[in-house]
């Protein structure tokens, strides 16, 4: 019975040893084709800098406890037109509040009061201990919000990717904050449920026997805490991933130096928390005129998730505009710049 035992043992080591091979060479495969479509992908074009992505000048920093005591960078900027709501910026995954420098300058410019801050663990706020979760996303808004919008003001708020999460997972907690302090909301490059399940980063032509790892090279890619260097093959998979085919030099290289800059452990938790993510129910809480954008290169959240969101916010008669950029990726209010900012302009003229 032992030798019996023995070789039982020895045979479902075997197994699992092939099983885990088999999955290590169905991953790598998938990785392997990112990169080599990255490559082959168009280069993007050098036209020189772009003066939109420059730090503005007139900043004013301040520390705002979040409800669990930590402390988050809030930064406002331009003059404090009282006659005039705020707007406040929420930026997305891997990204700090420079990801807003082409809508800083440009609204700054145009006498507009802006506050954006540092999603924990992002920039200069700190990352807390408590665990990473879409909720928590929601409850930084509200201090946020409760610190910077003042009494009888309202806000103008847009968020980006994982910052239009965080417009949401907000609603969704404080539904009765929402017509109190929003004006308008605008929803940019973001999804409400199934974020990372839907990304589309691979490519269609491969094994069919693939497609059963894709959800894990999902998850490994949104959820491994590993310091992303700057590489030549990483800058193309920056291109590849976040922005269009005919995107700019000094796109790809702002958005490769914000993703290389964000800390592992910060990419990685807000990575796994998405993983999670479900908030249809903000989204129907959303009663104020609301904007959804997206372009439609976008692989991180495709446009499918943005016509899911903005049928929702038809049938609750809160859908201000859907606004689709052509050949424009996930980065959509940096590569079209010019024509988000006119689209922000329209939205502050309707308050």
């Amino acid at each position: 019975m032992a030798r019996t035992r023995s070789v039982i043992g020895y045979g479902g080591g075997a197994v699992a040893a092939g099983a885990a091979a088999g999955v290590a060479a169905g991953v790598g495969l998938l990785f392997g084709a990112i990169t080599l479509e990255a490559i082959r992908a168009a280069r993007p074009v050098d036209d020189g800098p772009d003066e939109r992505l420059e730090q503005p000048a007139a900043r004013v920093p301040r520390t705002v406890l979040a409800a669990d005591g930590t402390p988050l960078n809030v930064v406002t900027y331009g003059e404090r037109a009282e006659d005039r709501d705020v707007v406040v910026l929420v930026h997305g995954w891997t990204c700090t509040t420079e990801y807003w420098n082409p809508q800083l300058n440009h609204l700054i410019e145009n006498g507009h009061t802006v506050v954006a801050y540092d999603q924990r663990g992002h920039g200069r706020s700190a990352h807390g201990k408590t665990r990473l979760t879409i909720d928590v996303l929601g409850h930084d808004l509200d201090a946020v919000l409760t610190e910077v919008v003042p009494p009888g003001r309202k806000a103008v708020i847009v968020g980006h990717s994982m910052g239009g999460m965080t417009i949401m997972s907000w609603a969704k907690q404080y539904p009765e904050r929402v017509t109190q302090v929003a004006s308008q909301v605008v929803l940019v490059s973001t999804a409400a449920v199934d974020v990372v399940q839907g990304i589309d980063v691979l490519p269609t032509v491969l094994p069919r026997y693939t497609d059963r790892f894709r959800p894990l090279v999902a998850k490994l890619i949104t959820s491994t805490p590993v310091r992303l260097p700057r590489t030549a093959i990483g800058h193309r998979v920056a291109h590849y991933a976040t922005l269009g085919p005919k995107a700019r030099v000094a796109h790809v290289n702002f958005v490769d130096d914000l993703v290389c800059t964000c800390s592992a452990r910060a990419r990685a938790g807000w990575g796994s928390a998405m993983g999670k993510l479900n908030v249809t129910g903000g989204l129907r809480n959303l009663r104020v005129p609301t904007t959804v954008v997206v372009g439609t290169h976008d692989r991180l959240t495709p446009p499918a998730h943005a016509d899911y969101m903005a049928e929702i916010l038809r049938h609750n008669g809160s859908l201000r505009d859907l606004v689709i950029y052509e050949g424009v990726g996930h980065m959509s209010s940096i590569e079209a710049g010019a024509d988000f900012n006119e689209l922000l302009d329209k939205v502050l003229t309707e308050i």
